[in-house]
């Protein structure tokens, strides 16, 4: 038994994971390519490596011949006698090649071969492991700066931060631990190319999963997700049981869990709000922490028109826009967002039952379509239309 041979294979397969039998190919080509430089041609060669012993065998396929023209192709019937005594004319014969005798340049080029087919291989299984994470969180740890972009090193790879991806504001220093979305993994001649992100809104989803039980068992799902990297997060969470409820899940205890997420991302804010198939409800949660007055929502269109108190614009509109603009993204509808006095003096509000400075609550059980010209006012409730179409309360 080879054990040197076998011992390095071992080796290889446990620190590279690569597998015993792309070595044992690797070497068989590696020994083709050093007979093929010795003898110029290879074509009638064989190698064969035993995979239990490591012990290997090269030999090549001769015909016997009464005069030989070839060496490499023919063997004459008296020495094909003295490797098997019943060789005759036509036959063909295995010949044993030493590999001892190959020359110092086909030996290197063999060893090139060996070598080439491991850095392949290595690069390979890299690949495929990361190309399983796509789409996932990953640990890394900061390297340096490369320009304006980050060197994240992952462990067996090191991956790429753009400036792009980079959350404004956050500086790095080089040892440091972060977390981050791996966005793409490409498989290129010097290895492969991963590129990373910490703007991404899958960031934020990958580590509730993570961080929260109830999200990774499938008992709360992640809705709807919008994120301005770096200021604010807005998730919609839903509960499939009755008994859990899908926003204390995501914050735990005393708000354990969403803190550990907020501290990862550096005091970024994370509004977690109850996901409702009733745009109106969604939508009317989606612009929390502003109190609403009434929500017209066109499912058609997926436009909505909003009206709030008027102590409550600024903060239903929110810093630069930013609430009603995370809000829009997180239903998908285009809101317009009015104040109570804006709304009475715009054209296409009619309000029934004001009273002093308050509209009474409107029915939300209430189903049904209003078309222009049409009210429903009664019992102290309400709605409005939007000239036009209109608009149907779901």
């Amino acid at each position: 038994m080879n054990k040197e041979l076998m011992e390095a294979l071992d080796i290889l397969e446990k620190e590279k994971e690569i597998s015993k039998e792309t070595l044992f190919e690797a070497i068989e080509n590696s020994l083709l390519t050093a007979c093929k430089n010795h003898f110029g041609k290879a074509d009638n060669i064989k190698v064969e490596v035993n995979r239990e012993t490591c012990d290997f065998l090269c030999y090549a396929e001769k015909e016997v011949v009464e005069e030989v023209e070839d060496d490499c192709l023919q063997i004459s019937l008296e020495d094909a006698r003295e490797i098997s005594s019943r060789a005759q004319l036509g036959d063909i014969i295995h010949v044993e090649i030493k590999s001892k005798e190959f020359g110092r340049i086909a030996t290197q080029n063999a060893k090139n071969v060996i070598l080439q087919k491991i850095r392949e291989e290595e690069r390979s299984v890299i690949y495929n492991q990361y190309y399983e994470k796509e789409k996932d969180v990953v640990t890394g740890i900061v390297q340096r700066y490369l320009g304006r972009n980050i060197s994240i090193n992952l462990g067996k790879a090191d991956a790429i931060l753009n400036e792009s991806e980079q959350v404004k504001g956050e500086v790095f220093k080089p040892t440091e631990r972060i977390k981050v979305y791996i966005l793409e993994v490409k498989n290129t001649p010097k290895g492969p190319r991963i590129l990373v992100s910490r703007t991404h809104p899958e960031l934020v989803k990958r580590l509730f999963e993570s961080e929260v039980t109830e999200i990774k068992d499938g008992t709360v799902e992640i809705k709807s997700i919008a994120r301005e990297a770096g200021s604010r997060t807005k998730m919609a969470v839903w509960s499939n049981d009755p008994n859990v409820d899908a926003v204390g899940a995501c914050v735990g205890l005393n708000g354990a869990r969403v803190n550990s997420i907020v501290e990862e991302l550096r005091g970024e804010k994370i509004d977690i709000i109850n996901w409702d198939e009733n745009p109106g409800n969604l939508i009317q949660n989606a612009l929390s922490p502003a109190k609403i007055v009434a929500v017209f929502a066109d499912p058609e269109e997926k436009t909505a028109k909003v009206v709030v108190p008027d102590y409550q614009l600024s903060l239903a509109i929110g810093k630069e826009g930013q609430n009603a603009r995370l809000a829009a993204r997180l239903t998908g509808y285009k809101i317009d967002i009015k104040s109570e006095t804006q709304a009475k003096d715009a054209p296409g509000f009619r309000y029934e039952d004001y009273l002093g400075d308050e509209y009474e609550e409107y029915d939300e059980n209430y189903e049904g379509s209003y078309e222009e010209g049409e009210e429903y006012a009664e019992d102290g409730e309400y709605a409005e239309y939007n000239e036009g179409d209109g608009f149907t309360e779901e």
